[in-house]
């Protein structure tokens, strides 16, 4: 149970091998267009999707000062005070979020518009999204490695329809050492081109596949609206890339993947995600197919939480990418790529948080169990700090991330707000008359005053199994709710008129669909609502296309997004 907690493997049944389950064929690619357009880095087309601008960027920073009395870890009374400094989720989501970000002391603004620094706090739930991610990578035979960040302009040129889907998102180095450069590089917007230069090196024959390679990097598209984690001109991530012999090969390896993705997402973030196929328009460019994963937030707006594409020979050809086969025919390889960035902790903000603020997932949080001990009188003082240095060690040892708030500066009602605010998902106060009766208090979270419990035993073992038990049930009660929302507001519609019935009520519109790109196109134009996947969790039919009255192999999910 502790090692559940600890590292969040998948439950019993769940992904940790490559997927035999029957795959679907993936569509094939869009027909290459002969043009692309010129690259600009000072500027990028906004999102068609995106939410409104944001305000300028030292003024939206004092604005939140003033707010929040000087920003979060100040020395305020809490209480009132605390909550008030959070905008409630009901009268204002994106100022809301804006302030759990700040109050939490998850990222602030860089110096350069569009940009972000990543606080310890928020890192740290990076470094929880990649010890989760990393450790099942490599149950599947994936290595680590690192490529260079500035990429020759000529490689993303290379693939046609590579260059026309970033073009407009590339920031581009063209002086180096006071000298004008020869050739532009691009910032690494994704690195299919500088990754695939290298495999046609690596790769001479069959022996050398599958080759199976991630790099945790960061990475450039630049922007004009941004929310931080969710879209921002620079973000971390990792990336997957992977070569191999067959088409079927490389068609179960992006079905694996994003099994992977909603595992993690499901079991360990706690997001019940949609996962399935992307329309020909909402694919990577470059992809035959892109498979994704489609989360819920709490505005009902969809964020794409994670992504694997079936690149099949796209890349390969323009790179030269082969091998000889056992016949000793040379072959092209087929690739795959997959990724997951900080925007998940986007999604979780807005899928688990309150007016308080953050309410972590126990299995992704930093810091599971905060003990508070509390002195009134400096008697007081060691037999109470001793008390809860024991109960930390007791939590440790049973593989739980715990930590001591011991900090003389504040008042335990400042602490219990601070760490609400973080999210962390059980609190355990300890006073000189628990001491006494050898019993603490536990509060969860997720349940507010009704969350307390008094007389929880001190001693090691009883402890434990209580806040194991606690963990176990917050993460399981997150999980539920997140659905049931997600439920509640995914609407079955027969015709175009119900589909922007439901979309203008902020729903996700499902229905069947066998409409071309071009009604596609019109719904996004008229609505805001894009296509956001083909879910692999198929109603039973017979389906008909809500736009054309048409028979339909397929329902689809269409809602604004982030």
């Amino acid at each position: 149970m502790s090692a559940l907690l600890a590292r969040g493997p998948a439950p019993a049944g769940a992904a940790t091998t490559r997927s035999s389950a029957p795959l679907r064929a993936c569509r094939g690619p869009t027909p290459f267009r002969s043009h692309f357009q010129s690259v600009v880095a000072s500027a990028a087309p906004a999102a068609q999707d995106a939410s409104a601008p944001e305000k300028p960027q030292k003024q939206q920073k004092q604005q939140q000062q003033k707010k929040q009395g000087g920003g979060g870890g100040g020395g305020g009374g809490g209480g009132k005070a605390a909550e008030a400094a959070v905008t409630p989720r009901s009268e204002d989501f994106s100022k809301w979020y804006l302030d759990v970000v700040a109050k939490a002391e998850l990222a602030d603004y860089g110096p350069v518009r569009g940009t972000m620094v990543i606080r310890p706090y928020g890192y740290s739930i990076w470094e929880s999204v990649q010890a989760v991610l990393d450790a099942r990578f490599k149950e599947l035979g994936v290595q680590n490695a690192y490529f260079p960040q500035l990429i020759p302009y000529s490689f993303i040129a290379k693939e046609a329809e590579h260059v026309e889907g970033f073009a407009p998102e590339l920031a581009l180095v063209t002086k180096g050492g006071g000298k004008d450069l020869e050739e532009p590089l691009v910032v690494r917007p994704t690195s299919e081109t500088i990754i695939n230069h290298m495999f046609a090196q690596w790769v001479q024959s069959y022996r050398d596949l599958p080759l199976l390679v991630n790099q945790w990097c960061n990475v450039h598209r630049w922007e004009m609206r941004t929310r931080p984690f969710v879209r921002t001109l620079e973000f971390l991530w990792q990336e997957g890339h992977t070569a191999h012999a067959t088409a079927e090969e490389a068609e179960a390896e992006a079905r694996t993947m994003i099994d992977v993705y909603t595992d993690f997402a499901v079991h360990t973030a706690a997001m019940p995600v949609v996962p399935g196929r992307k329309s020909r328009i909402e694919s990577f460019a470059g992809a035959n197919c892109t498979y994704t994963i489609e989360a819920m937030m709490g505005d009902k707006r969809a964020l794409q939480a994670g992504t694997s594409h079936n690149l099949g020979t796209n890349f390969a050809k323009a790179f030269g990418t082969m091998y000889l086969d056992k016949e000793s025919k040379r072959q092209l390889v087929h690739q795959t790529s997959w990724g997951v960035s900080t925007r998940i902790i986007g999604g979780v903000i807005m899928t688990h948080g309150d007016d308080k603020g953050l309410r972590l997932p126990p299995r992704l949080a930093p810091v599971q169990v905060v003990i508070i001990p509390i002195v009134k009188k400096e008697e007081d003082r060691v037999p109470v700090n001793e008390a809860a240095a024991k109960l930390a060690a007791a939590a440790k040892a049973a593989g739980i991330r715990v930590k001591i708030d011991a900090d003389e500066r504040q008042t335990p009602g400042w602490k219990y707000n601070r760490w609400e605010m973080r999210g962390v998902p059980v609190r355990v106060e300890v006073g000189p008359k628990d001491v006494a009766s050898g019993t603490c208090v536990t509060a969860r979270r997720d349940q507010g005053k009704e969350g307390k419990q008094m007389g929880v035993p001190m001693e090691p073992a009883a402890f434990t199994a209580h806040v194991q038990g606690l963990l176990d049930s917050i993460q399981e009660g997150l999980l539920a709710q997140a659905r049931a929302f997600r439920d509640e507001n995914i609407v079955d519609v027969k015709s175009y008129e119900e589909l922007k019935a439901a979309v203008a009520e902020g729903k996700w519109a499902r229905g069947g669909w066998a409409a071309s790109d071009d009604d596609e196109r019109r719904i996004k134009e008229e609505t805001q609502a894009t296509l956001r996947c083909f879910p692999f969790d198929q109603p039973a039919g017979p389906h008909t296309c809500f736009m054309t009255g048409q028979p339909a192999a397929e329902v689809a999910i269409f809602a604004k997004s982030y």
